[in-house]
């Protein structure tokens, strides 16, 4: 769907039987806000926007400068399926605004369209897609989730082993009734994991994908009696889930990762710029405690390096061709705000091409099976081994000093530390972790 004027969403509304409208928004960390308004109350919500209490969002506003305006992107419109059909339910992404329409640094989605509307200026095309891993678990007899998993198989196994095909299948017919654009789907090594990968679209488009995508898997393994967790590392000793970003760049309708990269390349400079930066970006792309225990084993990088279709790096290149030629940055997981990991990863591939970087060599080793003390006779750094590390890393970035809105990095970093102070005092670190993030992210 793509709704240009007012009044081509109230006709819709009319047409479509619609009399609830969800005015859908993130806080800095992705988590998932609305609020309804009723269909008759649309055409004032439209004009004046939707007014709601900052201070109430964690990391937005203070009690006494509290009030902040919803503004939605009529272009984002779409039913949501799973609520009733008579009645229906509809839903926009909002950006954030405060009061007289001045500009709000925590509108994380304002902040990815700005830095994509650098791309263009540069004469550039950027085009991100997204691959989900996440985890069906079962729920108890109340509907509360459990540390169960769905089944026992692993990497694209089928029935028996695989018990989530008709979900998935489910899944992917939702998200294209829904206007998304599901690629493949698979079970993957984790016993009751999975994974959704998307088309690529717009960097917006994209950020917008991933948090529908979260909406609908939650909504379509409630309806069969399972809860869909995006938790980093809910289980020990299974597989991490990752949220893995592709990015490709054209310019003059040329895939500028088509063929061999030289270093000083468009794109050598911008995988450049993604590696020089990306321990400080880890604190976004990683944003738990728990996103740290995923870190160096299955298939999820440790050191920053890059290569061609090794899966132990932290970028690689996949062996494709045409317009399938991309990086794939692997370290982001899907507990992350894809608005501010996309956005910064995106800036810091900017911020190579603008000082003209050069790409390092290739690490052709699978560094899983580095033995001690090898990383460092091949000079290679490490991701930040805790969230403290990486907020740490982040604080004395003069790169994202640069580029983050005012006053958005210091209020996510206090949160942040504040998520490993109460983890690290808390009487059962494990029952915390569990209340806090298995449920909710």
């Amino acid at each position: 769907m793509n709704y240009t004027t007012q009044q081509d969403v109230l006709d819709f509304v009319e047409d479509n039987n619609v009399k609830f409208v969800r005015f859908a928004f993130t806080d800095i960390f992705g988590t998932q806000k609305n609020i309804a308004v009723l269909a008759g109350d649309l055409p004032k919500a439209l004009e004046d926007g939707v007014c709601f209490d900052g201070s109430a969002v964690p990391g937005f506003m203070q009690v006494e400068e509290s009030d902040l305006v919803l503004r939605p992107d009529l272009s984002t419109l779409t039913i949501l399926p799973w609520r009733p059909a008579e009645g229906r339910v509809m839903q926009f992404f909002c950006d954030i605004e405060q009061p007289g329409g001045k500009p709000f640094g925590g509108n994380c989605r304002g902040f990815l369209r700005q830095i994509a509307r650098r791309f263009r200026q540069l004469g550039l095309v950027c085009n991100v897609g997204a691959e989900c891993e996440f985890y069906l678990f079962e729920t108890d007899e109340r509907g509360r989730p459990t540390r169960i998993p769905l089944d026992l198989g692993g990497y694209l196994d089928v029935y028996p082993l695989d018990a989530a095909e008709n979900l998935r299948r489910d899944i992917c017919l939702t998200m294209e009734q829904m206007g998304l654009a599901p690629q493949h789907s698979h079970h993957e090594s984790g016993h009751g994991q999975n994974e959704i990968d998307f088309h690529h679209a717009s960097p917006l488009k994209t950020a917008d994908n991933v948090m529908m995508f979260k909406q609908i898997a939650r909504a379509v393994a409630g309806r069969n009696g399972l809860h869909a967790s995006f938790m980093p590392k809910p289980l020990a000793g299974q597989a991490g889930s990752g949220l893995h970003i592709n990015i490709s760049l054209y310019r003059d309708r040329q895939n500028l990762f088509e063929g061999d990269i030289a270093p000083d390349s468009p794109a050598g400079s911008f995988m450049a710029g993604v590696l020089a930066h990306s321990r400080e970006l880890t604190a976004f792309t990683n944003p738990l405690p728990n996103s740290y225990l995923r870190f160096g084993c299955d298939e999820a990088p440790r050191y920053v390096s890059w290569s061609r279709q090794n899966r132990s790096q932290l970028v690689r290149l996949p062996a494709v061709e045409g317009d399938n030629c991309r990086m794939e940055l692997r370290s982001p997981d899907p507990a992350c705000n894809p608005y501010l990991a996309v956005g910064l990863i995106l800036a810091a591939g900017l911020d190579g091409l603008e000082h003209r970087m050069e790409l390092c060599a290739p690490v052709n080793r699978n560094l899983f099976e580095l033995q001690p003390g090898e990383a460092a006779g091949l000079g290679l750094e490490t991701l930040p081994a805790t969230l403290e590390e990486a907020v740490a890393a982040a604080q004395a970035s003069p790169f994202l000093a640069k580029y983050l809105p005012e006053g958005l990095a210091q209020r996510y970093y206090q949160q942040q530390l504040r998520r490993c102070a109460e983890l690290r005092d808390a009487a059962d670190p494990a029952e915390f972790e569990r209340a806090q993030y298995f449920c909710a992210i």
